[in-house]
């Protein structure tokens, strides 16, 4: 049978409101969306807890657990609610997740009795974490225009490898360096090779540069030696947040010989605190990218009629820059690119399905980038690396240039979800600013 993607249903009715003012206002956070993350309060030292993002509000659900707002739930989903991370509560499964959406809902929209309010602490009273306990982390080059983009750098003449249309191509990232949105990230160093020299030097990277992704989180995965069919994909699908995947593109390029990224993406991999679940993104389901005439046909176990017509996420995606000058002069942040998602080659299922067709396993938590979201224009690129090329400088507001990030330079990914006849929601923020290398 095909695990279609969650249905649109009552509780995402664009009527629907809540108690808590300022969900009902310009937000990302609206009750239709109800994202899961981690947090304390600010200043505690106290074990962190799972929250729902609800307007500028958090609603604490161990709390919710504690006082009986959540009865009626099973024994498990309960039991995971009151954990320090979302990997129980991930690997229960979409029934899951529906229902405790449900019960959010009843608890808070408008006309239901105020019992929660004890159970909200105020978002900027909160310190927020990277919301699981991620076992693996694998990294996908899935936008077949930043594939383009990048490889007519180095490739005038073919650009694009032999088997990127063929397969989702992808690299097995680093765990233990991903860190949450507002984290700094230390400039990293390592061994770099000029275009005219013939041996490598070493020293701080001077191409450091940003990648705009969109992250996912597994639900709960496979058994070794047991793939994932692309149509029981959904199935796994938890939630997904904004992803940057921060690369020294100086040390990928000599590193890079012949295999893939090692320390040039391993010192830092910065995600938002929210996971927008899959639930809540059903209103914006589209087809997925259509493919031009004359690109091969995916394989058997890549296709699927439900991943066609269903597979792609309505997600516009947004990178800001501001540099410590623009701080300093008090400037907002220079938007440099809008990027949509539906643009990308391969869809997530597709992702899912190939990652698991050899046997490997998926657990609870893992996290899959997409890759860098680019479009086909100009005001779509997903990195400096496409921008600039590394010799056409970016202008900010302040009067200095960028072809790649400078020690103070802030970078902001924000992304939302916009169709008409839906609620918009939105992804929150995932930011970091650059320091000097030590």
């Amino acid at each position: 049978m095909s695990a279609r993607p969650r249905a649109v249903d009552d509780t995402h009715d664009p009527a629907l409101r809540s108690w808590v003012e300022s969900a009902n206002a310009s937000t990302d956070f609206p009750i239709q969306n109800l994202p899961l993350g981690v947090f304390r309060r600010a200043g505690e030292s106290s074990p962190a807890r799972i929250g729902v993002a609800i307007g500028d509000q958090i609603l604490d659900l161990a709390q919710c657990c504690h006082t009986g707002l959540l009865d009626g739930l099973s024994a498990p989903m309960l039991e995971s609610l009151c954990q320090p991370t979302l990997n129980e509560l991930m690997a229960l499964g979409p029934p899951t997740v529906t229902a405790l959406r449900r019960q959010l809902i009843a608890i808070l929209r408008v006309g239901s009795p105020d019992t929660g309010h004890a159970a909200l602490v105020p978002m900027l009273d909160a310190e927020l974490f990277v919301p699981v306990s991620i076992g693996d982390f694998t990294d996908f080059y899935a936008s077949v225009h930043h594939a383009t983009n990048v490889g007519r750098l180095f490739r005038p003449d073919n650009p694009l490898l032999p088997n990127y249309k063929h397969l989702p191509v992808a690299y097995h990232g680093r765990t233990s360096s991903i860190v949450p949105s507002g984290a700094l990230i230390v400039r990293p160093c390592g061994q770099r090779r000029s275009a005219e020299g013939s041996e490598p030097t070493f020293g701080p990277s001077d191409r450091l540069d940003y990648e705009l992704e969109i992250g996912t989180f597994i639900g709960p995965g496979n058994d070794l030696a047991r793939p994932i069919a692309i149509d029981q994909a959904e199935d796994h699908l938890f939630g997904i947040c904004l992803l940057n995947d921060w690369s020294a593109r100086d040390i990928q390029s000599w590193e890079s010989q012949p295999l893939g990224p090692f320390l040039a993406k391993s010192f830092a991999t910065s995600v938002s605190p929210w996971v927008v679940t899959f639930e809540a993104l059903a209103p914006f389901r589209i087809p997925a990218a259509l493919r031009p005439p004359g690109d091969p046909k995916p394989l058997p176990y890549l296709q699927s009629p439900v991943n066609e017509s269903d597979g792609g996420i309505d997600i516009s995606c947004e990178v800001l820059i501001r540099s410590a000058k623009m701080r300093a002069e008090r400037r907002d942040p220079l938007g440099v690119s809008v990027n949509a998602f539906r643009d990308m080659y391969w869809t997530l299922a597709q992702m899912v399905a190939h990652h698991t067709v050899n046997g490997c396993n998926l657990r609870p938590g893992d996290l899959l980038g997409s890759g860098t979201v680019s479009g086909g224009s100009a005001g779509a690129l997903g990195c400096l690396l496409e921008i600039t090329g590394g010799s056409q400088p970016l202008t900010l507001p302040s009067g200095e240039s960028r072809t790649f990030l400078a020690d103070g330079d802030e970078v902001t990914l924000r992304a939302r979800c916009e169709r008409p006849g839906a609620v918009s929601i939105g992804l929150g923020e995932c930011r970091g600013t650059i320091l000097p290398a030590r």
